[in-house]
């Protein structure tokens, strides 16, 4: 491509993605060009692809928020060719919630990639207060990484995990098998509950202790392996029914147990345990600056398994099939879209 174009992926409707030529924009005041390396394809990028979030997104909207990239031209106190990748949330500065010093949840949150264009493009302009600086000998592939790790050190710290406690994870997917990962980092002794046969293999190719609860009684299963007294922490990873039944079935008295998924209809919840046994039930969201400080942590000392869990790259000319083939694969957990490099 000219200096003056870059390529972009746009979502069309329908499942339908075009990968066409399009003007370079100039970043504006405040802002800062990178360009891209590498991008994940989440969970939420796929809900887009089944047409759930056509309202909000639009049918000319760039998707992509899992990336990694480097500064392309000297601004804002960064400097060309800096790696970095991008925390990408834009908040009000004037909200309730950004008053009390809770930016990451404001009230008129932008969520970039999704309220605005994101980074499956050769080139993303962003705001500088989102960009994190990544060390020089990080892998570019692995920092795609980076984010969804800030989700799971967010929900780790936020369930205030004490080494040597036991943990289950309901659901094995990307999110799920990184918050495993976290929560062993952090001395959670971890079990990952998951359907998919092929995930289990994963989980346990990765050193972790897994059920199946298709095949086993997932609470009398966790009571057996923790002396009759249940998991005290608890991530409920699915956003399925089963999940948020087992979650409660599974707790140790004052169990906390934390909502991870995002769930597409009201689950019913047993509050009669949190009566019982004094639950408590812990909302997380997104991540703030220190889960992203920690997540570079976690990719460059080993922590994360990234090549377990990259399981997929595509170039960006290929967007249309690296979707479908993700929304085909009972084997995937996490695909790149290799945008530059």
């Amino acid at each position: 491509m000219s200096q003056s174009t870059i390529s972009a992926a746009q979502y069309r409707g329908d499942k339908t993605f075009t990968v066409q030529s399009v003007p370079l924009p100039s970043p504006a005041k405040g802002e800062v060009a990178v360009r891209i390396a590498y991008c994940g394809i989440c969970g939420t990028d796929m809900h887009v692809f089944h047409g759930n979030m056509d309202a909000r997104v639009g049918f000319t909207r760039v998707l992509g928020h899992e990336m990694s990239g480097t500064v392309e031209q000297d601004a804002e106190g960064y400097k060309k060719g800096q790696k970095v990748v991008v925390r990408p949330l834009d908040h009000c500065g004037d909200c309730p919630a950004c008053n009390a010093g809770h930016q990451h949840i404001c009230h008129s949150l932008k969520f970039l990639g999704l309220d605005t264009d994101g980074a499956m493009q050769e080139v993303w302009n962003v705001p500088a207060h989102t960009l994190h600086l990544l060390p020089d000998d990080i892998r570019m592939d692995h920092a795609a990484l980076i984010e969804p790790v800030a989700v799971a050190c967010h929900d780790v710290r936020l369930s205030s995990l004490q080494a040597g406690e036991d943990v289950l994870v309901i659901g094995g997917g990307p999110i799920g098998v990184l918050v495993a990962m976290v929560a062993r980092g952090a001395g959670g002794k971890v079990v990952i509950s998951e359907v998919n046969p092929h995930r289990l293999k994963i989980m346990q190719k990765l050193g972790f202790e897994t059920i199946n609860p298709v095949e086993a009684d997932l609470p009398a299963e966790i009571m057996a392996r923790t002396g009759n007294k249940g998991a005290d922490v608890v991530f409920e990873v699915s956003g399925t029914q089963p999940g948020v039944d087992a979650m409660t079935a599974c707790a140790a008295t004052r169990a906390r147990i934390v909502m991870v998924a995002i769930h597409a209809s009201k689950p019913a919840v047993d509050m009669f345990q949190f009566f019982w046994r004094e639950l408590q039930l812990v909302g997380v969201r997104v991540y703030e600056p220190e889960d992203y400080e920690k997540a570079i942590t976690m990719i460059t000392s080993g922590g994360v398994d990234a090549d377990t869990v990259i399981t997929d790259v595509a170039p960006l000319a290929d967007i249309q099939k690296a979707f479908e083939n993700l929304d085909a694969s009972p084997t995937a957990l996490k695909s790149l879209i290799k945008v530059g490099a």
